[in-house]
């Protein structure tokens, strides 16, 4: 099929290979998992959703601790094609699930993060754990309830500054605030926290980040937050009461936002091929479905209508690819026009995947609606990613701000 010729053009051998493992991986235990056992995907017992023989295969590939360094116990991967790669693989698990992709990856976001600002004792202490335990989670707090996408539009003044504090008290950093929304905070082991430590500045010079253990006093995972889709994440909310970490915990003072760019980075691009999954998942069950059903005494893909949406879905899912491919490689090559690249690409794949998704349901008749069918969940997942890693309008901001820096808007606060 052409679009599968597609899928390997570009690609590096090590790229192509890991691919192949993690397509082999989902084929064998994430589909028939999430088919057999939907009901799971609704327990209300969040522990109970994805089971630990899941992770453990990851593990065993080799995928989950991908960002770890090497000498560690991770998963090396060519630096020139990383970002890349991680695409890749990220597209192939939310092929399988969106949610299993969603527990990984932040996996790899944030050891990429730790190993590029957390101090040499803090490697040498916590990757080690990660590398020994198939479950051990990580997760990035970043938004609060009364601040998110805002957070990151062009507006730096102190009233825009982070609602968690942080105050060094003698030998150990103080911590009360509260984050919503976090990726794995239900579950995770090892917390990045960002703090507001200097008031009298800008969002950008004032706020810090940390190391925080989960079972550290102090830390309360409040709830589960209940989502529509990617359900096998357990996204959670975190409280911070007078929580005390060590003061050699602090990873970077005042500026932690400037240095997250490698955190952020490669996070859109994730973003976009943990779309482009679900895209490619549901083009493939359409397909399917299309030349075996009949209607009208035909299969549905003689139909005219029925060919007409076939084609849109498979443009959309190619345009993607493209823009995807050409924003991994310039964030590998460090190039300046990246961020405006991975923001494009977020954009564009959370709208044109939910626009995949429901030509699938709608092709697959009342079906798609079934639960137990599997398609109405690929369309819940792909409902997601317009209020994933900043909303789509914010996005749409950051990109003009960037491609006209010099007369485009704040969209925060008075105008200079």
């Amino acid at each position: 099929m052409y679009m599968m010729e597609m899928v390997d053009r570009g690609l590096t051998d090590e790229t192509r290979m890991m691919r192949d493992t993690c397509r082999a991986f989902v084929d064998e235990h994430v589909i028939p998992f999430t088919r057999q056992h939907w009901q799971r995907e609704w327990s209300m017992t969040p522990e109970d959703r994805l089971p630990r023989k899941i992770l453990e295969v990851a593990d065993q590939i080799g995928i989950r601790t991908l960002g770890v360094p090497e000498e560690f116990g991770g998963t090396a991967l060519d630096p020139r094609t990383e970002v890349q790669t991680f695409a890749a693989i990220s597209e192939e698990i939310s092929r399988g699930d969106c949610g299993l992709s969603d527990k990984l990856v932040q996996v790899w976001k944030v050891s990429v993060l730790l190993r590029n600002v957390a101090p040499r004792h803090l490697q040498e202490r916590w990757f080690p754990k990660i590398v020994a335990d198939p479950t051990f989670l990580l997760s990035h707090c970043l938004t609060e309830p009364r601040g998110a996408s805002d957070r990151w539009l062009p507006y730096n003044v102190p009233e825009a500054a982070m609602n968690t504090k942080a105050v060094l008290k003698g030998d150990r950093w103080v911590i009360n605030g509260r984050k919503q929304f976090i990726s794995n905070g239900y579950d995770a082991k090892l917390y990045v926290v960002y703090a507001n430590t200097n008031p009298k500045v800008g969002m950008l010079q004032g706020t810090s980040n940390f190391l925080v253990p989960r079972d550290t006093p102090g830390l309360t995972v409040q709830r589960c937050n209940e989502t529509l889709g990617g359900r096998f994440m357990n996204n959670g909310e975190i409280v911070f009461e007078d929580c005390a970490v060590p003061k050699d915990h602090l990873l970077v003072e005042n500026n932690a936002l400037s240095r997250a760019g490698i955190y952020f980075r490669p996070g859109k691009i994730i973003q976009g091929s943990k779309n482009l999954g679900v895209g490619v998942r549901a083009f493939e069950e359409t397909a399917k479905y299309v030349q075996e059903y009949v209607q009208g005494g035909r299969i549905l893909i003689k139909h005219q209508a029925v060919a007409l949406r076939l084609a849109d879905m498979a443009t959309k899912i190619c345009a993607v690819r493209g823009l995807l491919r050409e924003a991994a490689a310039a964030v590998d090559a460090s190039a300046p026009d990246a961020d405006v690249l991975c923001n494009m690409v977020k954009l564009y794949a959370s709208e044109a995947v939910l626009d995949v998704c429901k030509n699938a349901m709608e092709l697959h008749g009342g079906n798609g609606t079934m639960l137990d069918f599997g398609i109405e969940k690929l369309y819940r997942d792909a409902s997601m990613f317009p209020h994933m890693d900043g909303t789509v309008d914010v996005t749409k901001f950051k990109i003009v701000k960037a491609l006209f820096p010099e007369t485009a808007g704040k969209y925060a606060g008075p105008e200079a």
